[in-house]
């Protein structure tokens, strides 16, 4: 008789209990030979099932269990237990390993220690609306994480100004990290234009997530532009883009405001990057930033945004989606959206403008760069 040994290495198309989702996370846990809680594996339990499913199939042969790949299925059960949405297709191990980090954007404390400690690492969605999805998620302590939740851009401000007037934290963060959550929130949200641009960049947006408005990501690539020696000539290059008199006069009048904080900022990266973010919680830096973008327009950052993102960014890459192609795997609640938000880019397209579009900034990878990067 002859035997063939068949391995599967997805979960069967059907599940006994019902539960497909909590079937293939018991798979994949056998599958990189890890075993789900205890209370999990009790009789008819679908996490239980899948995992002795799996362990039937594979045995001993199983894949290695990075530490990525333990807390992909941490996330995912945890999503799972909660009801909450998780996007299987672009959330993998690969991009909770890109987005891993060392310093909490929010408190800047070294992020370790054991779980549930103050500065232990957590991976946050920055739109608790969406479901668990590449584009919006970040890595911050627990404390910032338990500060975070259920606060949004808005609330944050407010928290902020609330610990601005009172000179002391509110809620375990002084002003200047809910001025951070503002601007994280805000990343991953569509605020009107007005808004987003009040709103100081008083973090650089972590590696892969995606900023919704053009008003964000006209500040982080113009605030990248100072990262690395050269800014001037980077600057003086943004100026020649603009398309009026008054408005390169209006955004040279911002890089004065901002030069004095770059030229006395430390050489190191990381006190680079908090100078940088530190220049966005000064008035005048503000003011004149603000000036600049509404006299602008929203229509005019856009098309700005869509010509400096082709423009070399020092250590940076930078990739514009559509508005729909961002949030596609974040199911969205049904709601009304700015008309200005509905537009599909339409990049190349002839006889037509790109409308709003998400930019991502991210690590540039150690290969040549392009003569123009992809939008």
């Amino acid at each position: 008789m002859l035997q063939t040994a068949i391995r599967f290495d997805t979960a069967p198309a059907t599940a006994v209990g019902g539960d497909r989702t909590a079937f293939e996370i018991g798979w994949d846990h056998a599958r990189h030979g890890l075993v789900p809680p205890a209370t999990l594996l009790g009789a008819g339990h679908p996490v239980g099932q899948g995992w002795q499913a799996a362990q039937a199939v594979f045995g001993r042969r199983t894949w290695p269990a990075r530490p990525a790949v333990r807390q992909w299925l941490a996330l995912r059960l945890a999503a799972w237990q909660a009801g909450e949405a998780f996007d299987l297709d672009q959330l993998n191990p690969q991009h909770l390993a890109q987005i891993a980090a060392t310093r909490c954007p929010v408190r800047r404390v070294p992020l370790g220690g054991v779980p549930g400690t103050a500065d232990a690492a957590v991976v946050l969605r920055l739109n608790e609306a969406a479901a668990w999805a590449a584009g919006h998620l970040v890595t911050v302590s627990a404390a910032a994480a338990a500060a975070m939740q259920g606060v949004d851009a808005e609330e944050a401000r407010r928290h902020a100004r609330a610990a601005e007037q009172a000179g002391q934290p509110v809620q375990c963060l002084d002003a200047a990290g809910w001025w951070r959550v503002a601007a994280l929130r805000g990343f991953a949200t569509a605020l009107p234009f007005a808004t987003a641009a009040q709103l100081p960049l008083a973090v650089l947006p972590p590696n892969r997530v995606r900023l919704l408005g053009a008003a964000q990501g006209l500040q982080a690539l113009v605030t990248q532009a100072f990262a690395a020696p050269g800014w001037a000539a980077r600057c003086a290059a943004i100026a020649a883009l603009l398309p009026a008199h008054t408005l390169r006069h209006d955004f040279n009048l911002f890089v004065g405001a901002m030069a004095p904080r770059v030229l006395a900022a430390p050489a190191d990266g990381t006190g680079l990057r908090d100078a940088l973010e530190d220049a966005w919680l000064h008035e005048r830096v503000q003011r004149r930033w603000q000036h600049f973008v509404l006299s602008l327009g929203e229509a005019g950052a856009e098309a700005l945004l869509e010509r400096v993102a082709t423009m070399p960014q020092p250590g940076r890459h930078v990739l514009q989606l559509s508005l729909p192609q961002a949030v596609e795997a974040w199911q969205l609640p049904a709601a009304p959206v700015p008309s200005a938000l509905r537009r599909v880019a339409a990049r190349g397209a002839r006889g037509g403008r790109a409308a709003a579009a998400a930019t991502t900034i991210r690590p540039a990878l150690p290969r040549p760069r392009p003569a123009a990067l992809p939008a």
